[in-house]
């Protein structure tokens, strides 16, 4: 059963599982349910797919995962800003949607595989399922796949891991298949392009607050503290602040007891973590890497990875402090940190609290 969102990925992911000769099915799911919103254009994506896979010649099943993906991703999604704290739905649509949801649903239906059009590779070594690296670097989503465990990977393909964009998109006009020029989606499905604030102001109860420099003087208000994350330039409203120079003004932090945003000018020291906590920590194969391993790390998508130290003792729980070898900018709690040895990906978890200047393990 191939997860089929109407885009081109996922579409020449059935194609080539066709050509292979598999018996294959595709599955259109549908996350968000909010016509307020419009922001999905679910249906527009449903009438892609179904029309891939009758071009395909393979049966169309879709299936409303919205109430799934409501209690399991969107609750915790608004928990963690109004806590303050910058997550990332697509690892949490991944591992509830569809890598569970969609995998329980394909095997009522008799299906014993699935397979998505993520950017990235499964292999067996040594008795258990890595998750590798897509060849193409600059499309590789492991980042968003790390919290998918061996159950999971051992009934998962991912067909694209071996091409890079520009084969699957002239795979695609090759066959002639509909979605073969569809722009890519990118952002949170749930979410316009642009509106993100909006829609936060709309779903959280916000409330006006100060915005300080370090020294607690106010320089400004800003219309809800959850609004704001580390680095955070755009929107603060505070320049040509009298002696304050020319250097824009960046958030190091916020207070959510105070509901206040602190911000520094310039590259400021109080923006940089030189160690992390990460709680709770999620290991693909089950378990730490054992012996001597050298590991990186990202805290986001597009960043390189970053040469970093682990440590964990048995009084932390699942806890892990991770240092790196250089102090690395704008590390927000709620971000994702991804820890990888070489082409292979071992896991992650969420960033709980950084040693960055301003506070100290905010």
């Amino acid at each position: 059963m191939v997860g089929v969102s109407g885009g081109v990925d996922s579409s020449v992911a059935a194609l080539l599982l066709k050509l292979r000769g598999d018996r294959v099915a595709g599955m259109f799911m549908r996350n968000w349910n909010d016509a307020g919103t419009g922001a999905c254009r679910a249906e527009e994506d449903r009438r892609d797919a179904a029309a891939v896979c009758g071009l395909l010649e393979i049966p169309f099943h879709a299936c409303d995962f919205s109430a799934e993906y409501r209690d399991r991703v969107f609750s915790d999604f608004l928990a963690e800003y109004a806590a303050g704290r910058t997550p990332n739905p697509d690892i949490a649509c991944n591992r509830e949607i569809k890598f569970r949801a969609f995998l329980h649903h394909a095997r009522s239906l008799g299906a014993a595989r699935i397979a998505t059009g993520h950017y990235a590779r499964v292999e067996v070594r040594q008795g258990r399922h890595c998750l590798l690296r897509a060849r193409d670097a600059g499309k590789d989503q492991t980042y968003f796949l790390h919290a998918l465990g061996q159950e999971q990977l051992a009934a998962t393909e991912f067909p694209l891991g071996n091409l890079d964009k520009r084969e699957v998109r002239a795979l695609a006009a090759e066959r002639q298949l509909p979605t073969a020029r569809k722009r890519d989606s990118t952002g949170i499905c749930f979410i316009e392009p642009g509106d993100f604030r909006t829609f936060l102001a709309q779903h959280l109860e916000l409330a006006a607050g100060p915005i300080e420099n370090t020294r607690g003087e106010v320089l400004g208000a800003h219309a809800g503290a959850a609004l704001y994350t580390l680095g955070q330039r755009e929107g603060l409203g505070i320049g040509g602040l009298r002696g304050a120079g020319e250097q824009p003004w960046f958030v190091v932090g916020k207070d959510m007891r105070r509901n206040a945003v602190i911000v520094d000018q310039g590259d400021s020291a109080l923006l940089y973590a030189g160690t992390l906590r990460v709680d709770p920590v999620h290991w693909i194969a089950g378990h730490p890497p054992a012996g001597e391993v050298e590991i990186t790390v990202k805290v986001r998508y597009r960043q390189l990875d970053q040469p970093c130290r682990l440590r964990q003792n048995a009084d932390m729980g699942s806890a892990l402090i991770v240092a790196f070898d250089s102090p690395q900018r704008a590390v927000a709690p709620g971000q994702a940190a991804v820890f990888y040895a070489g082409e292979e990906c071992l896991g992650g978890g969420p960033v709980e609290a950084t040693d960055a200047a301003y506070g100290g393990w905010h």
